[in-house]
């Protein structure tokens, strides 16, 4: 039973506009919640799982939130569906998913230095390595925004790239400086497959991974002293570090808010994001003006 439901409550995700990676994150978060309790559990089988998932298999308060999260959303679709009358989840994350500080230190994401980010992209032999970790540092994108990318979606003269429509990204035109752009022209003049997508393997020659962008990122990050594996948040500088990089050396080089999300794709959830109207052409001048200048070269 619980395989239908699950194949059922996969198809609503997909109708809603998830992506197929947030799909399979729920389901295998819900999959393994449903093999220690019932659907129709109650609060005390939520407390029984978050002491579960928590103390005994010592996962991190992000990782509790994530399954929290997804049986939130899995209960609120048995609601939709008559299945349950209510679902328990919203209350009991309330009450008991915002003490996790008590549990957990407080941490923040690693920001490495301009020069930092040099020696990171500096580091693989490898030019599409390279390539990436640049390409990463210079846009913001998310891996999978990055990963998803097809050659037919980059426009070097422009120094512009289009990404594909997902449910997180609200702006999807991103750009890139001259730098960037030479280690784009210089990776793909070497390529001599016909593999549609931007970005490739060294192993198969089809489209890239994301093991092997996190394994690419942190062994670069570790050998260059910026990633303890096993540390804490901020020892750690892993693929979503660069995001946070693009992020904050942009304002610290005086871009304005309004236009850092912008280009990092984030939801207008406010009037003034709503009526903030940007011109393209406005964005990438101030993004040239502002994105770090690293020095490197493909």
């Amino acid at each position: 039973m619980s395989s239908e439901i699950l194949s059922s409550f996969s198809l609503d995700c997909s109708c809603r506009g998830f992506s197929s990676r947030t799909v399979d994150y729920y389901v295998s978060c819900i999959r393994y919640f449903l093999e220690l309790h019932s659907i129709d559990s109650d609060y005390d089988d939520l407390k029984r799982f978050l002491v579960h998932i928590r103390d005994e298999k010592k996962y991190s308060a992000s990782t509790c939130n994530g399954y929290f999260s997804s049986l939130n959303t899995f209960y609120d679709y048995l609601v939709f569906e008559g299945r349950i009358d209510k679902n328990l989840v919203p209350s009991f994350r309330k009450r008991y998913m915002r003490t996790y500080k008590k549990f957990y230190e407080s941490e923040s994401r690693k920001l490495i230095s301009v020069e930092d980010m040099a020696l990171l992209v500096d580091e693989p032999d490898e030019l599409v390595y390279r390539t990436i970790i640049l390409f990463l540092a210079k846009t913001g994108l998310r891996r999978n925004e990055l990963i998803t990318l097809d050659r037919e979606d980059l426009d070097l003269d422009g120094l512009t790239v289009y990404l594909k429509p997902t449910a997180k990204r609200s702006n999807r035109t991103v750009f890139f400086d001259l730098e960037t752009k030479a280690f784009l022209e210089a990776y793909l003049s070497e390529r001599s497959d016909n593999e549609k997508a931007l970005f490739v393997g060294l192993q198969n020659g089809c489209r890239i991974n994301r093991n092997v962008i996190y394994n690419v990122i942190t062994r670069s990050a570790e050998k260059n002293g910026l990633h303890v594996p096993g540390g804490h948040l901020d020892q750690k500088f892993t693929t979503h570090c660069t995001r946070h990089w693009f992020t904050t050396w942009l304002r610290r080089s005086g871009m304005d808010i309004s236009f850092i999300k912008k280009l990092r794709g984030d939801s207008m959830n406010e009037a003034v994001d709503i009526y903030n109207h940007i011109e393209l052409d406005e964005l990438k001048a101030d993004y040239l003006k502002c994105i770090p200048q690293l020095g490197v070269k493909p």
